[in-house]
């Protein structure tokens, strides 16, 4: 009984840490099968079942025909799309947090419809408004609809910490003769700086992974997601796998790394 008692109490005390961690795994589970079926050797087309270990995948990757030309695109479009949103959503944000002018009520409402709007929506305007110019199907129609819907998700994220910057920093820089734009520089784009960097990873992270509105305005042009929609139909191939395992890994450590240097950051100033 005093057993029962105790392990009741430690359940008590531990219940949100131990929700936390199944949460965790339950979210981690899929990119765990991604990573285990990623040095599977398939009988067939389809890599669904379990049937050899093998690192053939790992050793070549790019051996499946297109699959890395649909990569190398969508990476170039992921890394244009996100410094034209962030460029765009932190001038964005900082006009909407720091000045006072008509429609600024408005404007705060529809940047979040982009958020809110079904992808399919966007898709199918967008789509009508390129066949509408006349303008080709491709690479500029895929980047311009990527920065239109990342372009919300930095300035949420980048009007959030400017929101929060102290502006007696700003005029403590005034008072020690700084211009403006050393004051910019200098105290206020360091201050946003992680905001910044929060919604550019974000954009990156949408634009890289978007198929929906990719699918409707690519015309012939194939990204990693349609490359994937696409085997999909005819078999699944390991290097698929090994591509989302890399992807994973690559983003943990850039977490991880971000976390050292904030750790030793607070370090120094304590």
């Amino acid at each position: 009984m005093a057993f029962v008692t105790s392990f009741k109490n430690w359940l008590k005390r531990h219940l949100v840490v131990i929700a936390g961690l199944l949460t965790l795994a339950y979210l981690l589970l899929p990119n765990v099968i991604v990573t285990v079926f990623s040095f599977n050797k398939p009988n067939g087309r389809f890599n669904y079942e379990w049937q050899q270990f093998s690192t053939d995948a790992w050793r070549d990757p790019c051996g499946v025909a297109g699959l890395c030309g649909s990569l190398s695109l969508s990476l170039q479009i992921a890394l244009w799309a996100t410094l034209g949103a962030t460029a765009l959503g932190t001038a964005i944000a900082f006009a909407l947090v720091r000045y006072r002018f008509r429609a600024r009520g408005a404007i705060n409402s529809l940047i979040f419809l982009p958020m809110a709007m079904p992808e399919v929506v966007m898709a199918a305007s967008l789509l009508t408004l390129f066949l509408n110019m006349g303008a080709r199907l491709g690479f500029w129609t895929i980047l311009i609809a990527h920065i239109m819907f990342c372009l919300s998700f930095v300035v949420t994220a980048v009007k959030a910490r400017v929101m929060s910057m102290d502006p007696r920093l700003e005029q403590a820089a005034q008072d020690l003769y700084a211009g403006p734009f050393q004051t910019f520089v200098r105290v206020t784009l360091p201050i946003a700086a992680p905001g910044i960097a929060a919604g550019a990873l974000l954009a990156f992270a949408l634009s890289f992974d978007d198929f929906i509105i990719t699918n409707f305005n690519a015309g012939s042009t194939v990204t990693f997601p349609m490359f994937v929609w696409g085997s999909a139909q005819r078999g699944t191939p390991v290097q698929i796998n090994v591509v989302g395992t890399a992807m994973f890994v690559v983003a943990v450590l850039f977490v991880l790394a971000s976390m050292a240097v904030g750790n030793r950051r607070h370090r120094r100033k304590a």
